[in-house]
């Protein structure tokens, strides 16, 4: 198995554990994580994931595009005519996915690994991180969720500088471009993730996945059009126990005990 899982205290960490490779990801890991997520997903106890890479020295550097299993180069057309839903490693634009994604970004993150950035809702990397999309040095593209999200993340120009280029950025201005949350010194990183995680936990887990879904599958419409969909998730969590016990909570100036129901 190329990705470990531990699950405990309603938290899911997902680690891809390939570090001789630093982290990348070969079809049958694509394969783990795709499943993963739909496991995940499905269960109610799971109210936040973690994504992270084995080692110091990489979170993923995207696609293993010589795959030691199958002993050949996959080209570019056979890429791109491959199935791929939720784009690379099935998290850059997967939509279901509605559970809060925190990643843990402990060295590079390039090109798919990027791409699984683009697809998590929060990120915490160490200062020596770097960030990038090396597929046009290399005469490739980044297919999956690299060229039509960056730009909806950042500003177009910013967007357009280090797609055009290939040049890597390191966390400073990855946070200065809004790519990432926070940016602490590799020894404090697993205690600033855990830090997002407990105030992630903090909020009663239905509406966390509401307001998920709502800025995921909202973004296309007008401001006053998204105010006006009633999506699932929305409807779940104004008509659960955990609403009326926030506000009792509140009122008994005690800390909710969310059931996510």
């Amino acid at each position: 198995m190329s990705v470990q899982l531990q699950v405990a205290d309603h938290v899911a960490r997902v680690t891809i554990d390939r570090p001789e490779v630093l982290n990348a990801i070969d079809q049958a890991t694509e394969r783990e994580l795709r499943a993963l997520w739909d496991e995940l997903e499905n269960n109610r106890d799971v109210r936040v994931i973690v994504v992270t890479g084995a080692g110091d020295r990489a979170f993923c550097v995207g696609a293993d595009l010589k795959s030691a299993a199958e002993g050949e180069e996959v080209t570019g057309l056979e890429y791109l005519a491959s199935a791929r839903p939720g784009g690379f490693a099935g998290l850059a634009m997967n939509d279901q996915l509605i559970t809060p994604v925190v990643a843990r970004v402990n060295g590079y993150a390039l090109g798919g690994g990027m791409e699984m950035l683009l697809g998590c809702d929060i990120a915490v990397a160490c200062d020596d991180a770097q960030f990038g999309f090396p597929e046009p040095r290399v005469g490739r593209l980044p297919l999956d969720g690299g060229m039509t999200l960056l730009s909806r993340k950042i500003h177009e120009k910013a967007a357009l500088g280090l797609l055009l280029t290939g040049r890597r950025i390191d966390a400073t201005e990855a946070k200065r471009l809004g790519l990432v949350n926070e940016v602490v010194a590799r020894a404090q990183l697993d205690e600033a993730v855990d830090r997002w995680v407990a105030d992630i936990l903090a909020c009663a887990p239905l509406a966390t996945r509401a307001i998920k879904q709502v800025m995921r599958g909202t973004g296309h419409l007008s401001v006053a059009e998204a105010a006006a969909q009633r999506l699932p998730a929305v409807i779940a969590a104004v008509t659960s126990e955990d609403a009326d016990e926030g506000v009792r909570a509140f009122l008994e100036k005690r800390q909710p005990d969310w059931k996510g129901r």
